[in-house]
């Protein structure tokens, strides 16, 4: 079946169908992964979008469950050159193809996304529809700016959790394939490590949270309680947590008022660690601005500098805005810059213990070079405990 990619500016572009048959609308950016199409299609952050890969053939694995990000795909459709229809990986249990199918979520496959991308880097980010039952190219079209746009929009109350819960500790334990070389050896399922003792005890806002986060905070030490986005500063330190920790998120954060100032009545008094929307949170908690980025940062190869040692990550993102550094008060300092556009990447607090990224250091997909951030974390809490 044929279907149908239209962009808000009118360029579109023509390919197969394949998932759902459906429309469906939303802002189309890209991601330069070359693997990890599972934890991008189940990444919360990316809700109300509809997400193109950079690399050609996309599938090649297929799905399991194990690498899912959140209990479902957020993004409103999928765009591939090359679809992968027998996927071969002894994990897999289903096709790339079926799994969208199961859940009502359309793609397209057979188009240049390597123009499409260029396109999205010269214009920017814009509304789009994935159809495979419009009538006319016209029609696609209007229905591309028919739909809204990202700015302004809260996401944030679509995805958080309703309950709060504590996280499960088996889920978080690392994993290796058995290499009988290495003196690894298991079932088919794997080796499973044992995981440290809980020493500090936290409550992780979710604005989106992904599953890899949860993880590596129990890996660091952390026993995680996780809140809904709603929760009030109030409830939060009723808990007397050693710590907070701000999750990732879709939409826009300057529409979030109604976090920002429960974040502004946190940062007194508990340590915080913030990620990706955690850290423009708290960049508007500290009185500071958001404003939306041309096409955004999305993949595994995004280079970010530590001003204060030197050092150059790479890193895994997934970010449309960015935290204004001139809008900043003075006893915040920018600690990190993305060195393609001197963005912001990391934020600091000169008199609390309070301090953010703006990329994604549990990766899932991606490097691993940031994830020291996680025992930064747990040795700032050891700090103010002392």
């Amino acid at each position: 079946m044929k279907a149908l990619l239209a962009l808000e500016d009118g360029r579109h572009f023509e390919g197969i169908a394949f998932g759902a048959t459906a429309t469906r609308t939303g802002e189309i950016c890209f991601n330069t992964s070359m693997t990890g199409y599972q934890e991008v299609l189940t990444d919360p952050s990316y809700r109300g979008q509809i997400v193109t890969m950079t690399y050609p053939l996309i599938g090649n694995y297929g799905i399991n469950p194990l690498d899912l990000e959140s209990n479902a795909p957020h993004v409103r459709g999928f765009v591939v050159e090359e679809l992968c229809e027998v996927p071969s990986n002894w994990r897999s249990t289903q096709s790339l193809d079926g799994w969208l199918k199961e859940w009502d979520i359309p793609g397209i496959q057979g188009i240049d996304t390597r123009a499409l991308t260029k396109h999205l880097r010269t214009r920017g980010a814009m509304r789009s529809v994935i159809t495979s039952q419009a009538s006319s190219v016209e029609e696609a079209v209007e229905l591309a700016r028919a739909s809204a746009p990202m700015a302004g929009s809260d996401f944030v109350k679509e995805v958080t959790t309703v309950d709060p819960y504590l996280w499960d500790d088996e889920s978080s334990r690392r994993w290796d394939i058995p290499n009988p070389s290495q003196g690894t050896t298991g079932g088919a399922e794997g080796v499973f490590h044992q995981l440290p003792e809980a020493k500090h005890r936290i409550v992780a806002y979710d604005f989106g949270i992904k599953r890899n986060i949860l993880r590596r905070l129990r890996q660091e030490g952390f026993a995680v309680e996780v809140v809904p986005s709603t929760t009030s500063a109030e409830e939060v330190l009723k808990r007397k947590p050693d710590g907070v920790f701000l999750s990732n998120g879709p939409g826009d954060p300057a529409a979030l008022g109604y976090i920002h100032e429960q974040v502004r009545k946190l940062t007194p008094h508990q340590p915080i660690f913030a990620i990706c929307l955690g850290h423009q949170l708290l960049g508007h908690a500290f009185g500071g601005t958001t404003y939306k980025l041309k096409f955004g940062h999305r993949g595994g190869n995004q280079p970010v500098k530590d001003l204060r040692s030197g050092k150059v990550s790479i890193t895994s993102q997934n970010h449309g805005f960015a935290v204004d550094a001139d809008t900043l008060p003075s006893n915040v300092e920018v600690t990190h810059i993305n060195l393609n556009d001197n963005t912001v990447e990391g934020l600091r607090h000169k008199d609390y213990p309070v301090f953010s990224v703006q990329y994604h250091p549990e990766a899932a997909p991606g490097p691993n070079d940031a994830s020291y951030f996680f025992r930064e974390f747990a040795q700032l809490i050891d700090e103010q405990k002392k």
